[in-house]
């Protein structure tokens, strides 16, 4: 029997749907989009009916949309195109402390290339504080980055409060929707925002796709340069069928969105967090109690090390909110930032659900959980 899947924050398995949509691309339509015959004008219209795809799931128009490799890309295209064709704008940037790497790296290069970077705490339950944002703009401010949703303990910002303010001030508004979209509404006009991440791998995509919101009238420099592709903001020959699989992915999270899922996968969650109290006892829950995703449960077990803890049980695949390097164990940036503790940090656990996660995986991850916990407490 293979692991009971609890990861899907990580990365998701691809859905059977999507890899139908996708395989025809690999073999049949294999033509270049850009070429003029008929291989190339189906690759074309692929191309075009996933950008729409994606664009009704975000609620804006296919043209606000670019495709990219991912996540990590869509962020930096977001933050360095950005901050570079507003730079008379202003120079300097906000940003939250709890953002993932692929946001606050970027920032610290765009540090060392002279732009000057805010980097504002969180609260307890690590939610962001609109007023923060409020005072920390200068007239030199050109952007906001604050993410929609935490990858670790699942808080959703208050970005429609965010961009309020940041509209008032006339500045533009980020986020990294890597975790939100596909699990929760992420419609582009009632959040604000002006660009919007989106990771094919976090929504039942393949790894190697994703997309970039960008608001029409926003100005962004290229990232890649080469020929026009992607309105002149992305050269490299289509990925044709990651595309259109991304496109499916989309159209089958809003759907599922619409038909209730979030609701499905939050009782499942909040089950599994029942019986873990109830069969273990001592778990303390990190992260917003309501405002969070509705798919991630992020507990500390009182006297125990959580990666001691996933290390065994090899019938559980799930994560921490720490990492050990040369034999030092290093505390989650997210946690730091929350305020945890040292002994509840290294207590964490990330138990993230999906879309496959069945309430016989929860009864019974849930048992062997508590087993494991009573055990090592006991030794």
């Amino acid at each position: 029997m293979n692991p009971i899947y609890l990861d899907y924050n990580a990365t998701t398995p691809v859905d059977l749907a999507v890899v139908d949509e996708l395989l025809p691309f690999l073999t049949t339509h294999f033509g270049n989009p850009s070429s003029n015959h008929p291989y190339g004008r189906t690759g074309k219209e692929a191309v075009e009916l996933a950008r729409g795809r994606v664009a009704a799931a975000l609620g804006c128009t296919p043209g606000e949309v670019i495709f990219t490799s991912g996540g990590t890309e869509s962020d930096n295209q977001a933050l360095i195109g950005t901050a570079f064709a507003n730079r008379e704008r202003g120079n300097h940037i906000i940003t939250s402390a709890v953002e993932h790497p692929a946001v606050l790296r970027p920032l610290r290069w765009l540090e060392e290339q002279g732009f000057a970077v805010t980097y504002l705490p969180v609260d307890g339950a690590g939610m962001v504080d609109p007023d923060a944002v409020r005072s920390a703009i200068t007239p030199q401010t050109s952007l906001v980055s604050i993410m929609h949703a935490n990858n670790e303990v699942g808080s959703i910002q208050p970005l429609a409060e965010i961009s309020a303010i940041t509209r008032q001030f006339g500045v533009l508004l980020h986020s990294d929707a890597a975790q939100s979209v596909g699990k929760i509404p992420t419609l582009v006009d009632q959040l604000g925002v002006d660009l919007l991440t989106v990771a094919g791998h976090k929504l039942y995509a393949p790894k190697g796709v994703g997309a970039l919101y960008i608001r029409k009238g926003v100005r962004v420099a290229p990232y890649l340069h080469g020929a026009g592709h992607e309105g002149g903001l992305r050269a490299g020959t289509e990925n044709v069928p990651y595309m259109a699989a991304l496109g499916k992915a989309m159209e089958l999270a809003a759907g599922r969105i619409t038909a209730g899922e979030p609701n499905e996968v939050r009782e499942l969650r909040d089950r599994l967090h029942a019986k873990l109290q109830e069969l273990a006892g001592g778990v303390v829950l990190n992260g917003p109690e309501k405002e969070r995703l509705p798919n991630t449960l992020n507990v500390s077990f009182e006297g125990v090390v959580g990666a001691d803890l996933l290390a065994r049980l090899p019938d559980i695949a799930a994560s921490t909110g720490s990492a050990c390097h040369d034999g030092k164990g290093e505390l989650s940036g997210v946690l730091k930032a929350m305020g945890l503790s040292r002994a509840q940090g290294f207590g964490a656990v990330r138990l993230s659900l999906g879309r496959l996660t069945t309430g016989a995986e929860i009864d019974r991850a849930a048992a062997l959980i508590a087993a494991k916990v009573k055990e090592i407490r006991a030794s």
